[in-house]
């Protein structure tokens, strides 16, 4: 979200400037973008001039397509662990859990990273909790 904003106004972001206005260690933040590198989301420049940009895919990519990718489509509770739930074959808790998981993705589903990031108020928000993310500076075109 804090990609999209910052295209919207043609200003570059670091790993580091993100760390920064995410309160996380900026490990954290490189490991998340070397993922979405990876998933062909954010493309990467390194250097002076350097910085992070979504790719078309990353712009037009669901919400949904992208949680599943990043937090695996796991279900929701774990029936079969080390000790498996003697229930699990008549259980329905497990089928409305599974249901309720395939709602939440649908819903999701009907949305981009740049429709939702295209609101308004958005760089509004970021601009009270992270002018140290965007910086002055304009994306080469």
């Amino acid at each position: 979200m804090l990609l999209a904003a910052a295209e919207a106004r043609e200003q570059r972001v670091t790993t580091r400037s993100i760390a920064t206005a995410a309160g996380a260690s900026e490990n954290h933040i490189a490991k998340a973008v070397s993922r979405l590198a990876e998933l062909g989301l954010v493309a990467t420049r390194r250097g002076r001039a350097g910085g992070l940009a979504l790719t078309d895919a990353g712009r037009n990519v669901s919400v949904g397509w992208l949680v599943r990718r990043l937090e695996g489509d796991q279900e929701v509770i774990d029936c079969a662990g080390d000790q498996p739930c003697p229930l699990v074959s008549a259980c329905r808790l497990r089928r409305a859990m599974a249901a309720a998981k395939e709602a939440f993705y649908a819903e999701l589903d009907r949305h981009t990273v740049t429709e939702l990031a295209g609101d308004s108020s958005l760089p509004v928000v970021l601009q009270l909790n992270t002018d140290v993310l965007l910086t002055t500076e304009r994306i080469p075109s």
